[in-house]
């Protein structure tokens, strides 16, 4: 089944989806134009496939949806809802773009970077989960671990003598003992951590649909009452999972390295150095610290 998305212009397929560009091809990747994934559409499993069949000034995605059997109107309409999710395809750019011309080196971003959209995981709950297996440990290695947990706990689909694997769901982890995730890498603790978090769940003790309309600080203040939960973790939660872009992370030592390299000449940042650079910002910090972030994997020169 084929299905068409017009995204908000501009946007950036390539640029944005590159980020998946060292993912498991069994679990979710961008390669030669192509990204992959398998989702949950209720009860069913699908892989979709989305390539651009159109330019930065005039997006559009084309999405492959496999298996097509047994798939509604409802289905379809999932389908998109969750690339449009993943991509933020809804977001216009354009609008970040003109109230950061003020800013110099962010304004030189926006031109290099022009169509980067942030992307976010497909549920609340997977950003809640990966947030948890990032503490205090490096994103090479917490991205190891999640790749171990969802090939051995996920849900499985067969297409053309292939396995691919989708994030595990809140009843498959809330079954598992401490043990079965320490197998896969995580501490004592973090196995606690995800495996009460998803007994919350599924014995209706947290609802997280009802998180997403809240404001995000609130949001925030709730994910704190959950063990295992910091500000660390409850601000790249709502930033991975509902693409809250406002938040800046000041504690997260990778953006005090970034921004210490573009606006403080290598010298240490604090806290609140951080935040009185960001001021100016306003409403779109967290954008635009993600360019920031992307120029800085990318090597950019934007000095």
């Amino acid at each position: 089944m084929i299905l068409k998305i017009k995204p908000e212009a501009p946007f950036n397929f390539d640029l944005s989806a590159k980020i998946f560009s060292n993912g498991d091809v069994q679990i979710q990747r961008y390669e030669n134009g192509s990204y992959w994934q398998v989702i949950h559409l209720n009860d069913k499993l699908v892989l979709v496939t989305v390539t651009s069949s159109g330019s930065v000034d005039a997006p559009e995605l084309t999405i492959n949806v496999e298996p097509d059997k047994n798939l509604d109107k409802n289905d379809c309409q999932l389908v998109k809802q969750t690339v449009t999710s993943i991509f933020n395809l809804n977001f216009n750019l354009q609008n970040f773009y003109d109230d950061m011309k003020e800013d110099k080196l962010i304004s030189k971003l926006t031109t290099q970077l022009r169509g980067l959209n942030s992307t976010r995981t497909p549920t609340f709950f997977e950003a809640i989960v990966s947030s948890i297996i990032e503490q205090q440990i490096s994103l090479k290695a917490a991205k190891s671990i999640e790749t171990q947990m969802t090939k051995t706990f996920g849900d499985t689909l067969q297409l053309n003598n292939i396995t691919y694997y989708a994030f595990p769901t809140p009843k498959t982890l809330s079954n598992l003992e401490k043990e079965d995730l320490r197998n896969v890498g995580l501490s004592f603790r973090k196995a606690e951590y995800v495996i009460g978090l998803s007994k919350n769940i599924i014995n209706d003790e947290l609802d997280l649909e009802p998180l997403k309309s809240k404001d995000t600080q609130e949001i925030i203040n709730e994910l704190l009452n959950i063990r295992g939960i910091g500000v660390w973790t409850a601000e790249f939660s709502v930033i991975k999972g509902l693409h809250r872009l406002v938040v800046v992370p000041t504690e997260d030592i990778g953006l005090r390295r970034i921004i210490a390299r573009y606006y403080n000449n290598e010298n240490p940042v604090s806290s609140d150095k951080i935040n009185e650079i960001a001021k100016p910002w306003g409403k779109w910090s967290g954008l635009a610290i993600f360019y920031l972030v992307i120029a800085d994997l990318m090597s950019l020169d934007i000095k």
